[in-house]
């Protein structure tokens, strides 16, 4: 009950958030943007106490349920946002990665469940490395995507000639192009680094998994990530040749944004996943 409370009250001041970043757009934007990043800020606060009750609960660090790895998800994002916002002040960014927060905060909701001992293997090096490089992954994942949308709604509003609509309210075309391109890059690396932290982990630990290498490789989850990992392969060297217009790379990004958000969240409310280190 005490974590459902914080959780709850976390998942209020998103909301609170949210409608400050609707009012940035629809009112005088300078006059409520200083309220967001305490909010935020606030947020943040609360779903680490909820973090540090699990920590308690289960005598170990809380990585190994989907409800804490995405509880850590959407702080580093909000983290994100907080150390992003000093430098771009316009109220189209602020809105957007503020209403994503509270979209995943209340996907976290569906997953939601009380803690688990975790199992043996979580506690290996392979699994830390794993599940951070993971969560880091669905962070730059998102991070790319929201840009794209930034991006894509900031040249339909130019091609329809509603430049005052966009003129100090959404950043530059360029610097779009740019954190989305930072994003999709970080998500290949980390991606990278999950996918060879997994492997290393069923080839280590098969008798405490107690499933096979090919159960593994094909597990739902797993043909995602590795779907997302290879979309993203596609997009950078695209991008590389020259051979990819910025419009096309952010719905790219988009499509790469929802074969993760499925393996993360999808596959787990479906029940069509292996993949679990809590016993």
């Amino acid at each position: 009950m005490p974590e459902t409370i914080i959780f709850a009250i976390a998942t209020v001041m998103y909301a609170i958030a949210a409608v400050i970043g609707g009012l940035q757009l629809w009112a005088d934007g300078e006059k409520y943007r200083h309220f967001m990043q305490p909010v935020v800020c606030t947020a943040i606060v609360f779903e680490a106490v909820v973090l540090v009750f699990r920590a308690v609960a289960i005598k170990a660090v809380p990585l190994t349920g989907l409800f804490e790895s995405m509880i850590v998800l959407t702080i580093v994002f909000g983290l994100i946002y907080l150390f992003l916002s000093i430098a771009i002040r316009q109220v189209w960014f602020s809105s957007v990665i503020v209403w994503v927060i509270l979209a995943m905060i209340l996907m976290t909701w569906a997953v939601a469940r009380p803690a688990a001992e975790p199992a043996a293997v979580a506690a290996t090096p392979w699994a830390m490395a794993h599940g951070i490089a993971m969560i880091l992954a669905a962070v730059s994942v998102t991070f790319a995507t929201a840009n794209a949308c930034l991006y894509l709604i900031g040249n339909h509003k130019l091609k329809h000639k509603k430049i005052m609509q966009v003129l100090g309210k959404v950043p530059n075309m360029e610097k779009l192009e740019y954190m989305n391109l930072f994003g999709i890059r970080a998500g290949f690396v980390f991606i990278t680094i999950g996918l060879i932290s997994g492997l290393g982990l069923a080839l280590l630990r098969l008798a405490m998994l107690g499933i096979s290498i090919g159960e593994w490789l094909t597990d739902i989850k797993i043909i995602c990530i590795i779907a997302a990992w290879a979309l993203l392969a596609v997009i950078l060297v695209l991008n590389r040749l020259l051979l990819l217009k910025d419009k096309a790379r952010a719905v790219m990004t988009i499509m790469v944004f929802v074969l993760v958000l499925f393996a993360i969240l999808g596959v787990t409310i479906l029940g069509a996943t292996h993949h679990n280190f809590s016993g």
